[in-house]
């Protein structure tokens, strides 16, 4: 009779990442600076290095041997394998740590997971980072701090430890220092700055909207520049004292000009074929460093060209 086999799961190595910080004055290649502190290293070992992508300068992978590296730059190696890289159309990383990742989400595609009676898979924001992070290491989680709309692009944050987590979410409107959103709305916004005050609420269709009842909906604070003006569209910076759901969707169309290609609060169809609100700046004090980080994610261009006038 013959004995049955079981067949281990291969035991997981963490990575054995090397990082050095460059404190010369004098700026040099990537070349020179692994040659200079891998002496004990051949030429070729470390043309290896950069060809398999073992080779990080300021947390992105290089393969570019004559990349120049300036004091203060990090410069980290991978000694067990190539580094773990997240490559995708509409999701791409912009910082990561040890607690916490920030990336930029492209229009299209959701932040987490919705109720689904179809049982259709969907691709989330949350599934693409999650799945990254286990190739990693396979103990490794993720955490959701806050979300962008679906058809919302640009910069939002999860966090890798449930403690990141609880900080940030806990004393969201302490850490986070800066949220700005660029948005194209229908019509000439005729006064140049302004504050959007009301309660929010939301219906049985999940349509938010303002309410005049004092006990019903959560204060919603918006504040709003208009940056440029032309061809009937205003391009408008928007800054939120509060995260309520649509909130900058609903206070733009309760201004009686609707983001353009907000179909759900009064907009007519997009000349760009989407709705176009872009959250370009997120600056925040780190949960565990306390370090002020800020980024920024550029404009779609269509966005610009669409109120250029010139």
């Amino acid at each position: 009779m013959q004995k049955s086999r079981h067949h281990k799961t291969p035991e997981f190595h963490s990575d054995r990442i090397v990082t050095v910080l460059q404190e010369e004055n004098e700026p040099c290649t990537l070349m020179e600076f692994l040659e200079d502190k891998y002496k004990e290293r051949s030429r070729t070992d470390i043309k290896s290095w950069l060809k398999h992508r073992q080779v990080k300068l300021n947390g992105s992978v290089t393969t570019a041997f004559n990349a120049p590296v300036s004091k203060g730059d990090e410069v980290s190696i991978n000694m067990s394998r190539s580094f773990v890289e997240l490559r995708h159309p509409r999701l791409q990383i912009v910082y990561e740590d040890n607690h916490i990742i920030v990336v930029d989400k492209g229009y299209g595609l959701l932040s987490v997971g919705i109720p689904n009676p179809a049982k259709k898979k969907i691709e989330t924001a949350y599934d693409i980072l999650r799945d990254y992070l286990k190739r990693k290491n396979p103990k490794n989680k993720l955490f959701v701090v806050h979300r962008l709309d679906r058809d919302t692009s640009g910069l939002m944050m999860f966090a890798k430890t449930e403690e990141a987590q609880e900080t940030l979410r806990h004393n969201w409107n302490n850490f986070v220092l800066q949220r700005l959103y660029i948005a194209l709305l229908e019509g000439i916004v005729k006064e140049d700055e302004g504050v959007l005050k009301s309660r929010l609420t939301e219906n049985s269709k999940f349509k938010v909207y303002t309410t005049s009842e004092q006990n019903e909906g959560k204060l919603a604070v918006t504040h709003f520049k208009v940056l440029k003006r032309g061809h009937g569209m205003s391009l408008v910076e928007f800054s939120l004292d509060t995260g309520r759901k649509n909130q900058i969707r609903v206070h733009a169309s309760e201004m009686g000009h609707p983001i353009s290609g907000d179909r759900k609060y009064g907009a007519s169809a997009s000349k760009l074929g989407r709705l176009a609100l872009h959250a370009k700046t997120l600056r925040f004090a780190h949960p565990v460093t306390r370090k002020d980080m800020s980024f920024e994610s550029p404009l779609p261009p269509g966005f610009l060209k669409t109120v250029r006038t010139n």
